[in-house]
């Protein structure tokens, strides 16, 4: 983990609440770079299906340690 990034451990949330969770989270690190670690079977489809339609950035995926990187983007309303 950098100095700039954050670390939540979802586990085996669901993705849609990991989803409304995530939001909360992101709206309030604009521009910084959640790691985000979800187990959930689901998570590798959803959360970058999520990124795109929130215009925040899938930096990388690690399946090996079911870790997503995203930074949240700058204009949250």
């Amino acid at each position: 983990m950098t100095q700039d990034e954050q670390l939540w451990n979802a586990a085996d949330l669901g993705c849609g609440e990991l989803v409304v969770l995530l939001r909360i989270r992101l709206r309030k690190m604009p521009g910084q770079v959640l790691r985000v670690v979800a187990t959930d079977p689901g998570a590798p489809e959803d959360i970058p299906a999520w990124c795109r339609m929130t215009r925040c950035e899938l930096l990388r995926h690690d399946p090996a340690t079911h870790s997503f990187w995203i930074r949240s983007r700058d204009d949250w309303n």
